[in-house]
């Protein structure tokens, strides 16, 4: 079943999407405005389309795996909740149903990303999750000078060797330290030690 919310605008609501056996569409053209959006359905339950978040809460209860928000514009919102491989901002800027896309303002203190990138978007205005997430700065730009760097475990042949062929949107890419350390041969301790000598690292 397909459940679609779309051409029009709510606030103040709470919409849970939980039906395991429905097919989620948030929009195309809908304005949510300081809605509590819950989400206990995985990834292939979501589509996210062309819409607008001003200062919603959007609260993750089952783990987002490569979900992509770009087609959204998120506005102070805040985040909890666990997302690995999705896409924040604004990717594809010359796409139909992507123009619009984009971030600012958002808070992600309480949630927990891995390999999360951000396109398009000042990061100055978004509120990153700390440690023991931990978020690269300019990773195409900054590419040279990470790749000089001793990293513990497969960590850089994997990660960091590859951070140039990142889409040129990509502005910001954010890790998880225990989930990258268990997948790469290497512990979260030796990997702080090395962003502690990187001033671009926000963690």
């Amino acid at each position: 079943m397909n459940i679609i919310y779309e051409n029009r605008e709510l606030a103040g609501e709470e919409l849970e999407l939980a039906d395991k056996d429905g097919l989620y569409y948030l929009g195309s053209n809908l304005t949510l405005q300081r809605c509590t959006v819950v989400i206990r359905v995985p990834t292939r339950r979501l589509l996210i389309c062309p819409s607008r978040f001003i200062g919603c809460t959007i609260q993750v209860k089952q783990e987002l795996k490569n979900l992509d928000w770009s087609m959204a514009f998120l506005k102070g919102c805040r985040f909890t909740g666990r997302q690995t491989g999705s896409d924040f901002g604004l990717r594809f800027p010359d796409r139909a149903g992507w123009e619009n896309g984009g971030i600012e303002d958002c808070d992600f203190t309480e949630a927990r990303l891995n390999y999360c990138r951000f396109h398009g978007c000042d990061m100055r205005t978004l509120r990153l999750p700390p440690w023991p997430c931990f978020t690269f700065l300019d990773p195409i730009g900054r590419s040279p000078e990470l790749n000089r760097v001793k990293w513990p475990g497969r960590f850089g042949s994997v990660i960091v060797e590859h951070l140039s062929t990142e889409p040129p949107s990509t502005v910001a890419l954010t890790y998880h330290a225990p989930s990258v350390a268990e997948r790469f041969g290497t512990t979260p301790e030796e990997l702080k030690s090395v962003l502690e000598q990187l001033d671009f690292i926000v963690y």
